[in-house]
């Protein structure tokens, strides 16, 4: 059913309002997927925080004009689903790829992130960044790392001298 003049207007007020700050979007072809698929797929994104549309590529193209995603405009074509991440940079690539594993019907047409358009042969290195907790972590954890071996080097001379005496200690009790 095709939608009136101010229905789309709504639509592409709330595309352009989810595209001026997502940080990334993937746009993939869905065509020969079940409604059941498509509802799976929406679910997985809301436990992502991805949000997810099939609405015509017209729309979208008046969405995305002066934002960071304009880039995609010229490879918008066919029937497409798009998925804008708008809290984790690779959250719609990591859905795409997660979904595309067991839905070959699925396939990712165009990728931008940060105001660049990406090649989708890399939507598995874009869907593998860490999120923002694990990149708090694994900083953390490279921080941590020269502290922890200072300690240590600190402490090694006591250790040393502790397991000279212990053994000096056993030997005296053994004659």
């Amino acid at each position: 059913m095709a939608l009136k003049i101010g229905e789309k207007k709504v639509v592409v007020q709330e595309i352009a309002e989810i595209a001026s700050t997502a940080q990334s979007a993937v746009a993939a072809e869905y065509r020969g997927l079940t409604v059941q698929q498509l509802s799976s797929l929406r679910s997985n994104a809301r436990e992502l925080g991805v949000y997810v549309r099939v609405v015509k590529n017209n729309l979208v193209k008046i969405a995305i004009k002066d934002t960071s995603l304009e880039c995609m405009d010229s490879s918008l074509k066919g029937p497409l689903i798009f998925a804008f991440s708008k809290d984790e940079l690779g959250a719609a690539a990591k859905l795409v790829n997660d979904f595309k594993k067991d839905n070959d019907l699925l396939k990712p047409v165009v990728m931008a992130v940060n105001g660049e358009l990406i090649d989708v042969e890399k939507l598995s290195q874009i869907a593998a960044l860490p999120n923002r907790d694990q990149a708090i972590s694994m900083l953390m954890a490279v921080m941590k790392l020269p502290i922890e071996k200072f300690v240590r080097t600190l402490s090694a001379p006591n250790v040393k001298l502790v397991q000279t005496l212990s053994a000096y200690k056993m030997k005296l009790e053994q004659n």
